[in-house]
């Protein structure tokens, strides 16, 4: 079984309470649980980790390598200006899956750009909290 990692970055643990318009009423624990279900139904070991601290999410980043064989990172507002977050993933040859529940490109013009997407495998972006379910799709082609 494929070891997957999930890191969810700041304010991701608000959503269901937060701006609900974009980010829809499901609570963040629900979302978890789908995801973990998921994961399990399509022969996936599921770990994930949220932080609302840059510097601990690059820690855990640290922890891949002989750990993990793939990570989901949906880094919230740090996709677009964390170069640390970026140097971090960049360290490892396993593929980093890149998400968003929204559709960053048509939202607020800072979101449209991410340091993150060239060191990843890819973005998807803008299905919710389908986009974790999908990513794990494209897993199953890399790893």
């Amino acid at each position: 079984m494929k070891k997957v990692l999930v890191i969810l970055g700041p304010n991701l643990n608000m959503v269901g309470i937060r701006e609900k318009n974009v980010y829809g009423t499901q609570t963040s624990e629900s979302i978890n649980k789908d995801i973990k279900s998921y994961a399990e139904n399509n022969d996936f070991e599921c770990e994930i980790f949220q932080s609302n601290h840059e510097g601990d999410l690059i820690d855990k980043i640290h922890t891949v390598q002989g750990n993990y064989d793939a990570v989901i990172i949906n880094a919230g507002a740090l996709t677009h200006y964390s170069y640390a977050l970026r140097d971090a993933i960049a360290c490892f040859d396993i593929p980093f899956i890149e998400v968003h529940m929204s559709n960053i490109h048509a939202r607020e013009e800072f979101r449209h750009t991410s340091v993150i997407s060239p060191v990843c495998k890819g973005q998807i972006c803008g299905f919710g909290k389908n986009v974790y379910m999908l990513a794990f799709n494209a897993l199953k082609e890399l790893i």
